[in-house]
């Protein structure tokens, strides 16, 4: 089962990258907007709106199951799950309960079948998941500037406020919750550099990775079957 982590800097291409490797293999993709967009239909299900698109099985099912169908209903519950789906600039540093519920998700889905999971903070959550390949993307500032700009369409000062607001809340949110360095690429099996590198060329680096990890997990698991 192919099981990817995505991270990456803002401007550096991280979500193309992790949307062609899951298109290319498949598979599916998820990152926060994906869990946002279904925390939002359970929000309107609680309020007496019938949702049939979340039938169990498909993408949003299992989403809308690993962030507990019920949630909006219990109350309290709902605030655990918050930091699925929350901006990272919103997650409260201050409440380890945040982490609680997000890790909950995260491990749902990862047991459900394969994907490429974006963000998250799915790399550090996933570390001992034998099966998993994870992925930082980085790019020189000045591009990512220039990417930041067409893509957000914003100027060239508001363009590194963004990118600068962006990264930083990322280090503290994963100081506080892993005590672990974002970029450190320790916790990567893949540091990859857009500069030089279109998105393209970046999935295929990946996917053509993948069977080694696939082999890897494939001794693991003969070792623990004797």
């Amino acid at each position: 089962m192919s099981l990817v982590t995505i991270r990456g800097q803002l401007g550096s291409g991280a979500p193309e990258i992790g949307k062609q490797i899951a298109d290319r293999l498949k598979i599916e993709y998820i990152d926060r907007e994906i869990i946002a967009d279904v925390a939002k239909r359970l929000k309107r299900s609680k309020e007496g709106m019938e949702d049939k698109e979340m039938p169990p099985g498909t993408l949003l099912g299992r989403i809308a199951e690993a962030l507990g169908r019920g949630f909006a209903m219990s109350g309290g519950a709902e605030g655990m799950y918050a930091g699925a789906y929350l901006p990272t600039w919103e997650i409260p540093l201050s409440d380890a309960s945040y982490l609680t519920g997000l890790e909950s998700v995260i491990k749902k889905l990862a047991n459900t079948q394969a994907m490429v999971i974006r963000g998250r903070g799915s790399q550090f959550i996933l570390k001992d998941y034998p099966g998993a390949m994870h992925i930082l993307v980085v790019a020189p500032l000045d591009l990512r500037v220039k990417r930041a700009m067409k893509s957000l369409k914003l100027d060239e000062e508001n363009a590194k406020k963004e990118i600068e607001r962006f990264d930083s809340s990322r280090r503290e949110f994963t100081r506080r919750y892993f005590q672990a360095e974002l970029e450190d690429p320790v916790y990567y099996e893949l540091v990859i550099n857009t500069e030089h590198l279109s998105f393209d060329d970046s999935a295929s680096i990946v996917i053509g990775a993948l069977p080694f990890k696939d082999k890897k997990l494939g001794t693991i698991r003969k070792k623990q079957s004797k």
